[in-house]
């Protein structure tokens, strides 16, 4: 019994370590395609190289990620994933936009700099390159629609029948563009103003939807 017993957990063990490995390699690969991207472009970089970067054969690479494109799609979304994870441990009685802003409170206290920095790098790679537009595309929708999920799994509501996740989903998210913009536009480098640039529009949503503006400027 004592040898049965201790082959599931032999197995186990053999199967932990081969997904650590798979793990590493992915990081592996996503960071040599990252840094090929911001020192070669995007265009210039081939699997090829990437592979190369990461110490292994195309043929590797092609068990990892179907295209060069999957690198920046996965660099991206793995770090949504975070805010996903808070937003799902929020209080269950906090509401839906109440529970988003603290629950990306949160996300960027958890994320460390080189989270923010892959991040960063990845979209950069998005909005720099005109050709991928198609990708930018996908991703909006892709990131709307599994934050609209997570809405619906805390109040309950069905995203494919009630409009409401994905309309505060598609608020949340404009927010978070606008403030990234403003960012930009000031020339800083500083992730803590970025932090509080979105802090502050996350702040002025309910006043922008729900208060009364006062009357229209007169025409001159």
């Amino acid at each position: 019994m004592g040898a049965t017993s201790a082959e599931p957990r032999e197995a186990r063990a053999e199967t932990g370590l081969r997904e650590r490995k798979k793990a590493r390699m992915r990081e592996s690969l996503l960071d040599a395609g990252l840094r090929l991207f911001h020192e070669r472009g995007y265009q210039a970089t081939t699997t090829e190289e990437i592979a190369a970067c990461a110490g292994v054969s195309q043929r590797t690479f092609f068990r990892y990620f179907a295209s060069k494109d999957d690198i920046v799609l996965e660099a991206v979304e793995g770090v949504d994933e975070y805010l996903y994870g808070a937003l799902r441990a929020r209080p269950a009685d906090e509401p839906p936009f109440t529970a988003l802003r603290n629950a990306m409170h949160e996300h960027w206290g958890y994320l460390d700099r080189e989270s923010l920095h892959i991040q960063g790098s990845a979209m950069g790679v998005i909005t720099g390159n005109p050709e991928l537009i198609d990708l930018n595309t996908r991703y909006c929708r892709s990131r709307q629609r599994r934050l609209a999920e997570v809405i619906g799994e805390r109040t309950g509501t069905d995203p494919d029948t009630d409009p409401r996740p994905g309309v505060l989903a598609a608020v949340f998210l404009s927010v978070l563009t606008s403030a990234h913009q403003s960012w930009c536009g000031s020339g800083s480098r500083d992730t803590d103003e970025l932090a509080g640039a979105i802090h502050d529009q996350l702040a002025l949503v309910p006043e922008v939807v729900g208060a009364d503006w006062g009357a229209p400027a007169s025409a001159s």
